[in-house]
């Protein structure tokens, strides 16, 4: 495998220094949580190596009690870009064809370009409200179709499937012989009705999340990979194994108190989210340079310029940041046009919020 570093990786905040950034709207997760705000002590824990697949408490968690699963249809791994990973080369081969949406994040689509598959990209339009185009989809698959690849809530653009499109889109993967692979993660922060866990809908489903955009705890790199398979399970394990045998013993620990209160800690943060999107819906609305779709889940919203800023957008980008200290995602971070950008509305402050959506509509201008 050739890898090449991915420009949302090369761009993020942590490689151009937080230090240099006054209001940061580029994030994809809450605000990052302590292990005081948390109200966490770790314990004296014994620094084994744990078990292969996760703690058995972590993976009881993980399913919420969901009928029809079980833990041993759980593998924790290195966050869901650790699963991501581990399910594209496991998966898939020179000689396989894999159908993917797009707008994505980068790790579904460079993963499977370096392994040297055939993949066929089916783009998420903003006329048709970033919606999946069920047909378009179907008529990408092809015999040497081994995968097909959604996200929802969706990454960068916020949208969700309705519970029937996720249904006939598992009926149609299951009618073709094909896996489908759930990039869930943000499904804790869906604004409407939550789904139900994918794989709980067949056993060639494949549910991928984390703790990191819901919990605003990306430090301790906890994610999992959800499938009723042991077939495929046992291939998922093996490919763990070989890169780091298990998980850490403190960070499985922290994940297991974060989810033993999922929902008081979620709560409060739905609703606060609620209110930061309503006033993200209220600047668009006076801010005729930009247009949107607006999001029924996750943390972020994916606006576009309705023309070309003065001096186009790369001045627009540099101007945002250089006059007005504030970093957005762009579109090419996505493979889209730059008149796009990623707007995280839940990781600033609501101060930084303010003084962040302020700063975009000064550099619409010049």
């Amino acid at each position: 495998m050739r890898y090449v570093r991915m420009p949302i990786e090369v761009e993020s905040p942590e490689e151009y220094g937080y230090g240099n950034i006054r209001y940061n709207l580029s994030e994809s997760s809450i605000v990052d949580q302590s292990i005081g705000s948390l109200g966490l002590t770790i314990p004296d824990l014994t620094l084994l190596y744990g078990e292969h697949r996760g703690s058995d408490r972590l993976r009881s968690f993980v399913l919420e009690g969901t009928p029809g699963l079980e833990i041993d249809d759980v593998l924790i791994t290195g966050g869901a870009a650790g699963a991501l990973f581990i399910i594209a080369t496991a998966l898939l081969g020179a000689d396989d064809h894999l159908v993917v949406v797009k707008p994505n994040y980068a790790t579904n689509l460079e993963t499977p370009r370096a392994i040297g598959c055939a993949i066929s990209l089916i783009d998420l339009e903003f006329d048709n409200g970033f919606t999946l185009d069920f047909d378009r989809l179907a008529a990408a698959v092809t015999p040497q179709t081994r995968l097909i690849s959604v996200t929802c809530p969706h990454n960068p653009t916020g949208t969700m499937m309705r519970e029937e499109e996720l249904l006939r889109l598992v009926a149609f993967a299951k009618e073709k012989g094909c896996l489908l692979l759930v990039d869930e993660t943000y499904r804790d922060l869906a604004l409407t009705t939550k789904l139900p866990l994918a794989a709980s809908l067949g056993d060639h489903v494949i549910g991928v999340a984390s703790l990191s955009k819901a919990f605003g705890v990306p430090g301790i790199r906890v994610g999992w990979i959800i499938n009723r398979s042991p077939a495929l399970m046992e291939q998922f394990l093996a490919a763990k194994e070989q890169i780091s045998i298990c998980g850490s013993v403190i960070n499985e620990w922290v994940a297991e108190e974060i989810l033993a209160k999922r929902d008081a800690f979620l709560e409060p943060t739905l609703a606060e989210w609620r209110r930061r999107l309503d006033r993200i819906a209220e600047w668009i609305e006076g801010e005729p340079m930009l247009e949107w779709v607006r999001p029924t889940g996750g943390v972020v919203c994916f606006p576009r310029m309705v023309a070309d800023p003065p001096g186009g957008t790369d001045a627009f980008y540099r101007r945002l940041l250089e006059d007005h200290g504030t970093y957005v995602g762009p579109g090419h971070w996505f493979e889209m046009p730059d008149r796009y950008f990623r707007l995280g509305y839940a990781w600033p402050s609501a101060e930084e919020l303010e003084h962040g959506l302020a700063g975009i509509s000064a550099a619409l201008r010049g």
